[in-house]
């Protein structure tokens, strides 16, 4: 007789799988991000929210931290490589930077680097014999990069789906590049690109780049996570060291 009962607790369980871990993933998201409370940032309700379901709504909020941090990371880089904006046509700031990378619908192709994109175009900043803005090159690859593994879209529906393997492999590549930016170097022997501040009066080194790539790679292994309990799949987690320069596929 506890046999249908059983089998009934167990459907239901199956069915709040998803509330769980949307409830959970919010959570992670907020305390990477350093929020105290989702209610403090509560946004109207609007008609479009009908037609996604609550992964739909992690997924999106996932993707808008991500970008969030890949700007600070952007800022970031060009304050502690001011040279590497000069390398930029005449008139660029940091804002417009901020606009090429980060306005809808993306921009995929920029003449500057050749068309250069995602993975590709992070291999020109670390080329080096590449003259051109290093810092740009890099983020051109980090954000193109993370954009191809959303499918290119900035917001997601119930009839939207997304590959678990292209988010894990991207955290891979996250963690590759964290590593080529602190050694990689020129024919001097000097970091292409500075990525941590040195404070001598206080005897301190600032790492808050490498906290940025922390918090990114963390996001995106969540979200393949999510995305691979969702759709009954295995993350193919294919032995890749932190010191390679080969990307995975995305």
């Amino acid at each position: 007789m506890f046999q249908p009962l059983r089998h009934t607790l167990a459907r239901n369980s199956r069915k709040r799988l998803p509330l769980i871990t949307a409830g959970l993933a919010i959570a992670v998201v907020t305390s990477l991000t350093g929020c105290q409370t989702l209610n403090d940032n509560r946004k109207p309700f609007t008609l479009k929210q009908l037609a996604k379901s609550e992964i739909d709504m992690v997924t999106d909020l996932n993707l808008q931290t991500v970008n969030k941090l890949s700007r600070n990371l952007l800022v970031k880089l060009y304050k502690l490589n001011p040279r590497e904006l000069k390398k930029a046509p005449p008139g660029m700031t940091v804002k417009k930077r901020i606009n090429q990378l980060f306005s809808y619908p993306r921009t995929v192709r920029f003449s500057e680097l050749g068309d250069y994109y995602s993975t590709t175009a992070i291999t020109r900043a670390f080329d080096p014999d590449f003259n051109g803005d290093r810092v740009f090159a890099l983020m051109v690859g980090v954000t193109g990069m993370i954009h191809t593994s959303y499918n290119f879209q900035n917001e997601f529906f119930m009839l939207d789906s997304i590959d678990h393997q292209k988010l894990y492999n991207s955290a891979r590549n996250l963690e590759s590049v964290a590593w080529q930016i602190n050694h990689k170097k020129d024919k001097n022997n000097e970091l292409l690109l500075i990525s941590n501040s040195i404070s001598p009066q206080l005897n301190e080194v600032n790492l808050s780049t490498e906290r940025l790539f922390s918090k990114m790679i963390a996001l995106q292994d969540m979200m393949a996570m999510i995305a691979a309990d969702q759709n009954n799949r295995t993350i193919n987690k294919v032995v890749h060291g932190v010191a390679s320069t080969t990307f995975l596929p995305i």
